[in-house]
């Protein structure tokens, strides 16, 4: 036992953090890789063992020794022997079946046909994989689940691969390529993920590489956690490498780890994103930073559909459909060139329908980029099995500390309801309850205050509904971005900013993704979608770009109403990176930003 030790391990499964013990930041930092947070209140944060993050782990190299060895590190009491042995048997899923290549096989396209006709035979060589297993029990298991046996047939082993052991030639399935993913996905479903050692095909060819100097004559350079995030997903391109997903901070540079995995492969690649705005960000840097020339680049939009050796796109675009029930027209993008690479940007926001494509291009290299992989729909495991494992990641506050990101400051500000709106939001239901929160006219002179404050910073005000932002825009007279914006207008917008015409910028959750404003130092949330932690590391994300002043995150929260459980949830991802909430209570006279200077 050592008192001063940060951790409590319980036999739940659950670790409590002291975060006012010695060694509490370097317990949190250790525990990123393998634990997910689930509570942070003001004294102990919650973190959880899960089936998902020990795999993660383990994919990217992660021993459950490893993680044995953190919790003995840091643990204030004795580590429950059930906690250990369920990590060594938990990770230990993970290799436990692999696929391999298989064989390939004549199929006929139409045998009722053939079998009345012979001149009307039709084949097609149709190719087919080896799913192995190394452990008796689970081939056993696998045989009996009856949702597996739709896709796998039990076969015993007839390929050369050495790598393949004696008991997996005996304990062997087969299964046509094109169930890859779909097959993946119900083993993780079924407690047993998939190690994918099928070799990725090569795509078509690009001459690609990285600029010493951008097209305006700044020297740039790679910064070494990208250089080794690309190295990580690209591996030696043998099996198993070339697929994954990479998680950086907003600011850290995402779109150069997707370019230096372009230069390391040299391929035509697809590149989806979640707007026209971020579309035309990665096409600039494109052109900026890499040898490419705007005839190798095409834009796939709803305002523009080409295809080139290098096409960005949207994920609008791909999930749009005439009806309902009809098909995706817009999936025949996957198709349309011999892609080598297909970069998944702001990978947590894949949309369910393009998870149906995604598992039929498991031989096609792919990264997904994001600054968190928190869905709030709880497909963090189709991001595993079918973009790929967690391959690297970096605490924010590392990269804070190595002044790759800005210096930030988390401020939440608990406003009164207004007496008029008691008797409202005490009958109504919870949706609405919410609303009326959110919307708390209250907010408006806190806005006003903060913002004449800081009259130097370039300020950003977030918010979930329309009509109180375009009430705070006329307040201010400062322009405003909404999902009704046309796209020319946004991007003028938006440049304004980047030039500094002017210093506020009112936006909707448009903005929440993928939009470099790098200046961009101070963001004011009045709203938000009720306790999404996702939603809350993307607009923290909007003021990190590296600067040399502190940037601030205001969130405006009214007190004792629904909108601070829903607050309390959504910081739950940055308290895991490290960020600390303040929380004061507005006074009219101003005095609550005092200690902000």
């Amino acid at each position: 036992m050592n008192y001063e030790n940060p951790l409590i391990v319980q036999g739940d499964r659950t670790l409590l953090l002291d975060v006012h013990a010695p060694l509490a930041e370097e317990c949190r930092n250790a525990l990123i890789p393998f634990a997910e947070l689930e509570k942070s209140p003001e004294h102990l944060h919650t973190y959880r063992l899960s089936p998902l993050s020990l795999w993660n782990a383990t994919s990217a190299g992660f021993k459950p020794e490893d993680a044995v060895n953190v919790l003995q590190k840091f643990a204030r009491y004795d580590i429950p022997q059930s906690i250990i042995m369920w990590i060594h048997e938990t990770a230990g899923r993970f290799g436990k079946l692999r696929l391999i290549s298989g064989p390939e096989k004549e199929v006929l396209l139409n045998p009722e046909k053939a079998i009345k006709d012979d001149s009307e035979k039709k084949t097609l060589v149709e190719k087919y994989l080896y799913l192995v297993c190394n452990s008796l029990p689970v081939y056993k298991e696998i045989l009996a689940n009856q949702s597996l046996k739709k896709v796998l047939t039990a076969c015993e082993y007839e390929g050369e691969d050495k790598s393949v052991s004696e008991a997996e030639q005996k304990q062997c399935f087969i299964l046509p390529l094109t169930d890859r993913g779909t097959i993946k996905q119900l083993l993780l479903k079924a407690g047993w993920p998939v190690k994918d050692d099928v070799p990725l095909t090569d795509g078509e060819p690009l001459e690609i590489s990285l600029r010493k100097t951008t097209g305006n004559g700044k020297p740039f350079e790679i910064r070494q956690y990208q250089i080794d995030s690309a190295k990580a997903l690209v591996g030696d391109k043998g099996p198993g490498t070339g697929f994954g997903t990479i998680v950086l901070p907003c600011g850290a540079g995402k779109t150069i780890v997707g370019m230096q995995i372009m230069d390391l492969l040299k391929t035509s690649t697809l590149i989806i994103t979640t707007n026209i705005s971020a579309v035309h960000q990665w096409i600039d840097e494109l052109l900026d930073k890499t040898s490419l020339k705007s005839e190798d680049i095409a834009e796939y939009t709803g305002e523009s559909k080409s295809i080139k050796p290098v096409t960005v796109a949207t994920y609008q675009v791909l999930t749009w459909r005439p009806n309902k029930e009809g098909p995706y027209p817009h999936f025949s993008i996957f198709h349309e060139r011999p892609w080598g690479l297909i970069i998944y940007d702001e990978v947590h926001m894949l949309p369910a329908p393009v998870f149906r494509v995604v598992a039929e291009l498991q031989a096609v290299r792919r990264v997904g980029l994001t600054a968190t992989l928190v869905r709030e729909d709880g497909c963090e495991g189709y991001v595993f099995s079918l973009v790929g494992p967690k391959r690297y990641d970096v605490p924010w506050k590392e990269l804070e500390r190595d002044h790759w990101i800005a210096t930030a400051e988390c401020i939440e500000v608990r406003i009164d309801l207004s007496v008029e709106k008691e008797i409202d939001y005490a009958v109504a239901g919870a949706r609405i309850k919410h609303r009326i929160a959110s919307e708390n006219k209250a907010k408006l002179p806190v806005v006003k205050q903060i913002i004449e404050k800081y009259p130097q910073d370039k300020i950003l005000i977030i918010g979930q509904y329309l009509s109180q932002l375009d009430e705070i825009a006329e307040m201010l007279h400062a322009p405003i971005i909404t999902g009704k914006t046309p796209n020319a207008e946004r991007d003028k917008i938006y440049g304004d900013f980047r030039a500094g015409k002017i210093n506020v910028l009112v936006v909707s959750k448009v903005a929440n993704f993928a939009i470099d404003l790098p200046d961009a130092s101070l963001a004011i949330q009045v709203s938000g979608t009720f306790g999404s932690r996702q939603e809350e590391a993307q607009r923290l994300g909007r003021i990190l770009r590296p600067k040399e002043r502190t940037s601030r995150f205001f969130t405006l929260i009214t007190r004792n109403t629904i909108e601070e459980e829903f607050g309390s949830n959504r910081q739950k991802f940055l308290a895991e990176q490290g960020y600390e909430y303040r929380i004061v209570r507005y006074t009219d006279d101003g005095e609550f930003l005092e200690n902000y200077d």
